[in-house]
């Protein structure tokens, strides 16, 4: 009888955590900051499907079903909701179809901070941007042939 030998992956683990969450914080910055310099939904949506892979490499994958019990279908489909709707709202008010509207607003902790629609674009994009991406590996993974 053999005996079965547990790996110790805590340094693995460990390691994991903390780079998924440094690249999920640049992520972040990356999507807000697309609407005025380099990034947005697309370059975010690709940094966080990294970190999410990540994730999926350093621990196994049914932990992270477990974790992380999203249906990236949907996913896709409520992204398209979001951004077609944005692009739809311009045409609303007679102007053309994904015209960007800003104003600038007073609010209490950030103080002077630009308020834009095509946050709402990037967002729709950057939900579309994971789910596919974390779909295609995720399938390819999976594949037992």
């Amino acid at each position: 009888m053999k005996k079965q030998i547990k790996s110790n992956e805590l340094m693995l683990h460990t390691l994991t955590r903390v780079v998924t969450f440094i690249i999920l914080a640049f992520s972040v910055y990356l999507f807000f900051a697309g609407h005025n310099n380099p990034g947005g939904g697309f370059i975010g949506g690709l940094m966080t499907a990294c970190a999410l892979l990540l994730m999926y490499l350093g621990f196994d994958m049914k932990s992270m079903k477990k974790a992380l019990p999203f249906n990236y279908t949907t996913i896709i489909a409520v992204g398209l909701l979001i951004s077609i709707a944005t692009g739809v709202s311009s045409m609303l008010f007679g102007y053309p179809f994904l015209t960007q509207f800003f104003e600038y607003y007073q609010l209490p902790i950030l103080g002077e901070t630009e308020l834009t629609t095509a946050l709402p674009f990037d967002l729709g994009i950057y939900l579309v941007v994971v789910a596919i991406a974390l779909i295609i590996i995720l399938t390819i993974a999976e594949d037992d042939a």
